[in-house]
């Protein structure tokens, strides 16, 4: 499957970051599922499964206990998960990876670093669905 053609799980609950990160992903040819609650965005993982999720802000949950729970469930263990959050703190960007992130992404960022974030993690997963 050609990249473009991936679907992306993008959960943030800030209508601005939202709709200027599904926008971009959007203008790269990407397929853009967009949730704002931890429930929300669970029944439409039971739904269909996306080829990478990004996690920001999320609606009645932390989002460290939300990448928790996307690492511990065999369903979506294996989905490259990238986090967004408005803190480059260090305590904050390990407990991201430490609950399941693969690539951290600090907001606001730079269109173009995001863009490079997502195509090295869907271009790994690809890798390793072709093994």
């Amino acid at each position: 499957m050609p990249l473009q053609d991936a679907t992306i799980l993008l959960i943030e609950e800030e209508p601005t970051l939202r709709d200027i990160t599904a926008f971009r992903l959007e203008l790269l040819g990407y397929q853009v599922i967009t949730k704002i609650t931890a429930d929300e965005a669970n029944q439409s993982l039971n739904e269909n499964l996306p080829n990478l999720i990004a996690v920001g802000h999320v609606a009645e949950m932390e989002s460290i206990e939300f990448l928790n729970h996307l690492s511990n469930d065999p369903s979506t263990s294996s989905l490259p998960i990238i986090y967004l959050s408005g803190s480059s703190d260090l305590e904050e960007v390990q407990r991201a990876f430490n609950a399941g992130a693969d690539e951290f992404l600090v907001t606001p960022y730079d269109p173009l670093v995001m863009e490079k974030k997502v195509e090295g993690l869907l271009a790994a997963a690809e890798m390793r669905v072709g093994n």
